[in-house]
């Protein structure tokens, strides 16, 4: 089922029939470098990754990351969605797609359109993590308005992260 769409892309819920592209996702080079390992190897831990983060996450919130696909072939290329972390005092938006997608403005387009369904589901403070040498996603959410606030770390094992924050109800 279609939550929102733009002109080119429309958003769904990540479901367990999608772990061969989560597997395909999380272990390519760019999530790798720009977001991190999450040991996912298997189908079975990419099933497992969808039911416990992006499917607990709809349970519990009523959001979470969504799969980003073409409007006009229904392939999925990405991931763009809201999330919120134990660590983090307000809702982040986070996002991700398949090398062979980038340089296309997907990533702008579906960040926008997650920026606006953050404002609709009434939430009134947007954060951003990332990794502080991925200067292309620092370029997308410079664009959609957020502002570098400080570094972080989101837990003592994990690397320094650069935390963005914008506010939707000016």
């Amino acid at each position: 089922m279609t939550l929102f769409d733009t002109d080119r892309l429309v958003f769904k819920r990540l479901e367990c029939s999608d772990a061969d592209f989560i597997l395909a996702l999380l272990n390519s080079q760019g999530f790798l470098d720009n977001i991190g390992d999450r040991g996912v190897r298997t189908l079975a831990q990419a099933s497992d990754y969808i039911a416990q983060g992006p499917m607990a996450s709809y349970a519990e919130f009523g959001f979470g990351l969504y799969r980003v696909e073409l409007k006009t072939s229904g392939e999925v290329i990405g991931i763009c969605g809201l999330i919120k972390r134990p660590a983090l005092p307000h809702v982040d938006i986070g996002y991700a797609f398949l090398p062979q997608y980038w340089g296309k403005g997907y990533a702008m387009e579906a960040a926008r359109a997650t920026l606006s369904h953050a404002k609709a589901l009434g939430i009134d403070k947007l954060l951003a993590i990332v990794s502080p040498h991925n200067q292309a996603s620092k370029t997308i959410l410079l664009k959609l308005g957020l502002s570098f606030e400080h570094y972080l770390q989101l837990t003592p094992e994990d690397d320094e992260v650069e935390l963005y924050t914008l506010g939707l109800n000016t």
